[in-house]
């Protein structure tokens, strides 16, 4: 089984998202960060966004015909 892949750049993010074999995004939200993970047809790839105003101008940005799912994690 592969390994998933981070990406450290949104511009990259968005041209994995905009694939053909994109099936879907989820949207993790920690106190510290936001993780933003797009599952591919062999890898999941996923970027970590630091800063929450950049992370809703990328929720903005995605594409509107993937599926996309929201998580909210608390930890104490």
């Amino acid at each position: 089984m592969p390994l998933p892949k981070q990406i450290h750049e949104i511009k990259d993010f968005l041209l994995t998202a905009r694939r053909k074999d994109a099936r879907n995004v989820k949207i993790k939200r920690t106190k510290d960060a936001v993780k933003f993970k797009v599952r591919c047809s062999k890898y999941l790839y996923t970027l970590c966004v630091f800063d929450s105003d950049k992370a809703n101008k990328l929720k903005q940005s995605l594409p509107p015909a993937r599926w996309i799912h929201y998580f909210i994690l608390e930890k104490e």
